[in-house]
């Protein structure tokens, strides 16, 4: 591996250990808790045809893309979005584009590293037995409680601000390490992540049908594993479904977040991006498809029947009904369940949010001069600071709120800006080019004009399919009505009524219940008060890039 060019020769210490930070990046807890549930919502076997093709046509590429463009930027010192993409443009607008490179990733770290601190939390409490004699209405009340910052269940006052905090600390301190502390934290978190799964997902295979009960005698975990596995070919046709399975690429590959480029800008010239893009990217894809896959479904059809998990399959099942099935292993391997299924989110929590501080952390090397430390335990202010409403006020909507427009749509946005620029201004054939330089295996042709053609246009349909979803997500439906001259009504989940809160508005002028209605009315005052955060520090992260341009500038480095 190479010497950097930053100011302190940050670099990786192999290739193992780059390639297990980047699928650690990609590998979160969307694998084991977005995917499941995005699967059963969209048919199953329905959904996993375009999930596979959004991999190949639209995953895939946009690793090769975002590896060589940071290997590009690396090669003229540049460890972040804004100058990646200026050293790429040479137009001082597009820089102001790669805010969000540094942006997404702090305000996406700001709830995520609270979901971090469920899993530590939870590890706690399986390792004390806390769920061992609870119902399966308790233990979904525990989460309720939990997330009440009032309530504590430990005796710990602010229990849940206090394991934010720890968790935030535990970050911090990884990243004061630099590159080698990230790199470290992969090899073991990795490798401890794909132990715990395999043990999970044997369960989940082995299962059968004998966690059948009177209460539920169709309970099968084959039946769950059935669904997700039949292919339904009617799903082609499905414009919902297919923006479900683009989405959910995005979000497990960690793509338009910007800590890719940051990862591979410290990469040599010469480095293979080539072969190692596919490893992070095919790495990730095992993890969600074969051991998330075979977890969460598998285990809660088994007990409680597929047609239950239909109804109530929700990101809430990882934390409200996975603690009661493990139950019914007896004591100790319910412990020892309870510590590797929250230990496995753990680390699949932290190797991601590791990578959210290095944008950050880079961009104040490179600009400012800033050490590993200082920039380090600066993100973990910034995002306890911009963490703590999500933590206050869990349920009034914020962490929803940090999560739409940072997970969400500032992901597809950046996305499609950088590819955008990588075809029309970097050049395909110059890209092409870019990602077989030093490469261990040559990119097969076709996804030269795969990258050229297909992938911009599948991005652009994913972002105008989720600014414009129609009422219902009947798309057929929604073009006969506008044919017929009926006009087109938008769903209250597209970007263009969640951007005027007309859902939360309805429901506020529907209310009749006075404590409803109270309730409405502070979730509208913080969800505001949460954008006017998001927005500030967009701003304030774009000054600070025009400091450093200005600096650059008057230094004669541009």
């Amino acid at each position: 591996m190479s010497k950097s060019l930053s100011n302190d020769n940050q670099a990786w210490g192999s290739r193992v250990g780059l390639v297990l930070a980047m699928a650690g990046n990609a590998v979160g807890l969307g694998n084991f808790l977005r995917f499941p549930v995005q699967a059963v919502q969209n048919g199953g076997g329905a959904f996993m045809i375009p999930y596979l093709v959004c991999f190949l046509l639209m995953g895939v590429p946009l690793l090769w893309i975002e590896w060589s463009m940071g290997r590009f930027g690396g090669r003229l010192g540049h460890h972040s979005t804004p100058f990646i993409l200026d050293s790429i443009v040479k137009r001082s607008f597009w820089k102001y584009f790669g805010v969000f490179g540094i942006f997404t990733n702090i305000s996406v770290a700001a709830y995520y590293c609270y979901i971090e601190s469920w899993t530590m939390a939870y590890v706690y409490h399986s390792v004390v037995g806390t769920f061992s004699n609870m119902s399966q209405v308790d233990i979904a009340q525990f989460f309720v409680d939990y997330t009440n910052v009032g309530a504590s269940t430990t005796g710990i006052p602010y229990e849940s601000i206090v394991f934010f905090v720890v968790c935030i600390i535990l970050n911090t301190y990884i990243l004061s390490q630099g590159l080698s502390g990230v790199e470290k934290a992969a090899k073991i978190g990795m490798p401890l992540l794909i132990i715990f799964g395999l043990f999970l997902a044997i369960k989940g295979w082995t299962l059968g049908t004998s966690g059948a009960t009177a209460e539920h005698p169709n309970a099968s975990a084959i039946d769950g594993l059935n669904f997700l596995w039949t292919p339904q070919y009617d799903s082609l046709t499905n414009p919902k479904v297919w923006l479900a399975a683009a989405g959910q690429i995005f979000f497990t590959l960690s793509l338009g977040m910007g800590s890719i480029q940051c990862y591979a800008s410290y990469l040599k010239s010469k480095d293979d991006i080539a072969l190692n893009a596919v490893s992070a990217g095919f790495v990730n894809g095992f993890v969600e498809v074969v051991l998330g896959g075979a977890i969460v479904i598998p285990i809660a059809a088994g007990y409680l029947g597929l047609d239950w998990v239909k109804e109530n399959a929700g990101f809430g099942m990882a934390f409200q009904t996975m603690p009661y099935l493990f139950n019914n292993w007896g004591v100790a391997l319910a412990a020892i369940a309870g510590v590797m299924w929250f230990g496995l989110l753990f680390f699949a929590g932290i190797t991601s949010s590791l990578a959210m501080g290095t944008p950050w952390m880079g961009f104040m090397r490179d600009e400012f001069n800033w050490s590993s430390s200082k920039g380090a335990w600066s993100f973990g202010l910034i995002v306890l600071i911009l963490g703590l409403p999500t933590v206050l006020f869990f349920n009034y909507g914020v962490f929803d709120e940090y999560d739409y427009w940072a997970g969400t749509v500032s992901l597809v946005v950046f996305a499609m800006a950088e590819v955008l620029i990588f075809v029309l201004v970097f050049g395909a054939d110059r890209g092409f080019n870019e990602i077989n330089e030093g490469g261990d295996i040559k990119v097969p042709i076709i996804f030269k004009y795969i990258i050229k053609y297909v992938t911009p246009v599948l991005i652009t349909v994913v972002f105008l399919g989720a600014l414009i979803t129609p009422e219902g997500n009947d798309w057929a439906g929604s073009f006969q009505g506008l044919f017929a001259g009926n006009g087109w009504t938008f769903d209250n989940s597209s970007i263009i009524k969640q951007a005027t809160l007309a859902g939360l508005r309805a429901d506020i002028a529907a209310a009749t219940d006075a404590s409803v209605l109270d309730h409405l009315e502070k979730k509208l005052l913080y969800v505001t008060g949460a954008r006017i955060l998001l927005v500030s520090t967009f701003l304030g992260i774009a000054g600070l890039v025009y400091l450093a341009y200005t600096r650059r500038v008057k230094e004669g480095r541009i």
